[in-house]
């Protein structure tokens, strides 16, 4: 990972509400085209980091960069995937996905050529007229990411955005994620509190502590996709990750 290009570099990142520090001097790096899960403690600011590094709330100090400037979301193309099913009631999944395009006014034929491809890619296919009260849970997740992927991000950022589906359902998307992910090699920051999800998918885990957060461990998983949870390098870097978390203390 140490040859790849620094994507994102976060420096003594630090985020309080009032008196309340939740983020504490958190400073890493991102890499380009890295898939990235970060877990922790509930309520240690997991969700907190995300709308820090997506500018969504300003952070107090320190410094984010991409590419070497501060994030600009009037610059950067930065994508969000919610926990919560965001699909718009009354556009088809095919004009739900496509939103992002218009918004930046590419070209017709460009919208058409990355539509048909995000569309195969993410197993839409055959349900683009579809509004969303016709499609499953699972399946709103998919437009949710097939829209995020869709725009060509510089930076995705995922806050748990299966937390809410069924075991099966959550296993066959991961597998569609990881296969969008390895053709498209977009960054990813994944966060999530199923850290067997986090091994099943990431290159790399960053595990927080409790608030004040700051980064206890950085976890390399450095076996090859597909993953096999029942494979010995798979326990091993699972229970080691559960042993930094220790959410039961």
């Amino acid at each position: 990972m140490s040859a790849k290009k620094v994507k994102i570099k976060v420096r003594n990142l630090t985020k309080r509400f009032g008196e309340l520090t939740v983020l504490d001097r958190m400073s890493f790096d991102i890499y380009d085209g890295e898939f990235l899960c970060v877990v922790g403690p509930t309520g240690c600011g997991k969700t907190t980091f995300c709308n820090v590094v997506t500018r969504l709330i300003p952070i107090t100090d320190g410094s984010i960069l991409m590419d070497g400037e501060s994030i600009d979301l009037q610059k950067h193309n930065v994508s969000f995937v919610f926990q919560e099913p965001s699909c718009l009631p009354w556009r088809t999944i095919w004009d739900d996905v496509r939103i992002g395009l218009e918004i930046k006014k590419h070209p017709k034929k460009v919208i058409t050529e990355r539509m048909d491809a995000i569309i195969e890619l993410t197993g839409l296919k055959g349900f683009e007229a579809y509004y969303p009260h016709q499609v499953s849970a699972g399946m709103k997740q998919r437009v949710a990411i097939a829209r995020a992927f869709v725009t060509e991000p510089d930076l995705m950022l995922m806050d748990e955005p299966f937390g809410q589906l069924d075991t099966s359902t959550k296993f066959h998307i991961e597998k569609r994620l990881i296969d969008i992910w390895s053709r498209t090699k977009r960054t990813i920051i994944f966060v999530t509190h199923n850290l067997e999800e986090a091994v099943f998918m990431a290159q790399r885990i960053l595990v927080m502590t409790q608030k004040p957060t700051q980064i206890k461990e950085e976890v390399m998983v450095d076996f090859p996709y597909p993953r096999d949870i029942r494979a010995p390098e798979f326990v091993k870097v699972r229970r080691r990750v559960t042993e930094l978390v220790k959410w039961w203390e």
